[in-house]
């Protein structure tokens, strides 16, 4: 399996997915014109690499501004991790943010809310 590796944009997020190690980062904004673009292949990697994951699945998220649509694909990316996590798959989540980002932080609790996964909610 090929790792999943895109660089960030004005409107895209920087992506590092790395199947051999289960190193998962998300940075930077995510305001995609078309998220289908961005997601789907996010979505398909995640399907594939369920299959055979690495033993620890570590997965760090630090998005500076992300917007509705955005956040509907974030948490079928979380329901996916989900899934590696209740199947005994060592999985955790960092959610980084600003200390002073209050819909920031409200917005990994939320998460934090609907799956099992632990949400590790890092305000820097």
């Amino acid at each position: 399996m090929k790792p999943l590796v895109q660089e960030a944009t004005n409107k895209t997020p920087y992506l590092n997915f790395n199947p051999e190690n289960g190193h998962i980062q998300i940075r930077g904004r995510s305001i995609p014109e078309n998220p289908h673009m961005l997601f789907d292949p996010i979505l398909e990697w995640l399907d594939t690499y369920s299959s055979n994951p690495s033993p620890v699945t570590r997965v760090e998220i630090k998005l500076d501004y992300f917007n509705t649509i955005s956040s509907i694909f974030l948490l079928n990316v979380f329901k996916k991790l989900n899934e590696l996590y209740i199947h005994q798959n060592v999985t955790d989540i960092s959610w980084y943010c600003d200390k002073n980002d209050e819909d920031m932080i409200e917005a990994g609790e939320d998460y934090q809310s609907i799956v099992d996964i632990p949400i590790n909610i890092i305000a820097e």
